[in-house]
């Protein structure tokens, strides 16, 4: 027999007839209140709205199909999955920004198996690259492909991880400023010498293409400091982006983060060290992009939330569907807490541990009737 608690006292029930629409009533023997007991089916439509939004089926296609599927999925569009605390150390991390949006990026920090967390910002600057790193154990090496800031909020959060920038990344920053089809002798080999990077597999190798690039700068030094002077007198670099990528390599090779994934003593220590971060680029942003594109049409808000979603299934241990409803955060709890601070007068000082990027007047919509689907 079914068993059912009574919501007021906690005392036993009995059935007590049925009401109009056909439902059953229960009886408390104890306090004498009748109800109805209401089912709640909350989990069960999560897990529904999940598997539309991390699969490729269509809105029609899901059980209800449709205008049902919308009404009874809208809800959980006002959810914030936040990321967990990761206090167990990694090897090797990976790094990277996703930007959704002119004024909409998203960090993500992720190791070969799982994403470990994710930082909304409008732009990638150190602060936002420090909110990130903070909730994450600081690993042995870290891979990066070179956002603005990064090096510096590494210093201040993991000051004792090793950085490797991502060659691809580097050849790329060559390659922006060259072309794969570069109009004269110093570009080309500027280009040759960049791709040259990419098949560096050992310390020897790696101080030879130092020598070369320390040699091209020598031999093209006063092509470099041409200068152009306009109809009003002023002078300019005349080859001004070859002199962007040479500064920009130059950096790289100063800096000392182009060629740790040859060390010695941390090979011995952790293994094989990666010299791109091809895991994040291949195995994160790719399939987030993939996601976006199969549900095109979504607003900026749904479209940061969906790759939010879209993370937190990835991470090492998601909640349940029940508890999440329970614990993430939601748009009136974060509006709540934004007019709470307003009114303090600090919201410069926290409101950048939930994301200093997006205003949340600039994409978060209210009204007099609600909507379903943006």
């Amino acid at each position: 027999m079914k068993h059912v608690i009574c919501p007021v006292c906690s005392g036993n029930c009995i059935r007590n007839g049925k009401t109009k629409s056909g439902s059953q009533r229960w009886l408390c023997k104890t306090c004498s209140v009748t109800f109805t007991q209401q089912i709640d089916n909350s989990s069960k439509q999560l897990k529904i709205f999940l598997n539309w939004l991390l699969g490729k089926e269509t809105q029609r296609e899901m059980p209800g199909g449709g205008r049902t599927f919308r009404r009874k999925t809208s809800r959980f569009w006002e959810i914030w999955p936040m990321p967990p605390m990761i206090e167990s150390k990694r090897d090797v991390l990976y790094v990277d920004g996703i930007y959704l949006g002119r004024k909409a990026c998203i960090l993500i920090c992720c190791d070969d198996k799982y994403v470990l967390g994710w930082y909304l910002c409008r732009y990638e600057h150190s602060e936002a690259w420090k909110s990130l790193l903070s909730r994450i154990a600081e690993p042995r090496v870290v891979v990066s492909g070179g956002g603005k800031g990064f090096a510096k909020a590494l210093r201040k959060t993991w000051p004792h991880a090793e950085h490797q920038r991502c060659t691809f990344h580097a050849f790329c920053q060559i390659k922006r400023y060259t072309t794969s089809k570069p109009k004269t002798a110093a570009g080309l080999e500027l280009y040759n010498l960049a791709k040259d990077l990419l098949h560096v597999n050992s310390k020897e190798e790696a101080g030879e293409w130092t020598v070369k690039f320390i040699d091209w700068m020598r031999r093209y030094n006063s092509f470099l400091s041409q200068m152009t002077y306009d109809e009003y007198g002023n002078c300019r670099p005349t080859h001004e982006r070859l002199i962007k990528a040479q500064k920009s390599t130059l950096n790289l090779i100063k800096g000392g983060n182009l060629f740790t994934y040859l060390d010695k003593n941390l090979i011995d220590e952790i293994g094989e060290i990666p010299s791109t971060n091809n895991q994040i680029e291949g195995g994160v942003n790719a399939r987030l992009r993939e996601t976006l594109r199969n549900h095109r049409g979504l607003s900026i808000e749904r479209r940061i939330k969906a790759v939010f979603w879209w993370c937190y299934m990835h991470c090492p241990e998601p909640l349940s569907a029940t508890e999440l409803l329970k614990i993430m955060p939601t748009d009136k709890s974060i509006s709540d807490i934004y007019k709470k601070i307003s009114r303090q007068g600090k919201v410069s000082d926290t409101i950048p541990g939930w994301g200093d990027a997006i205003v949340w007047g600039e994409f978060h919509k209210s009204g007099e009737y609600p909507s379903y689907w943006d």
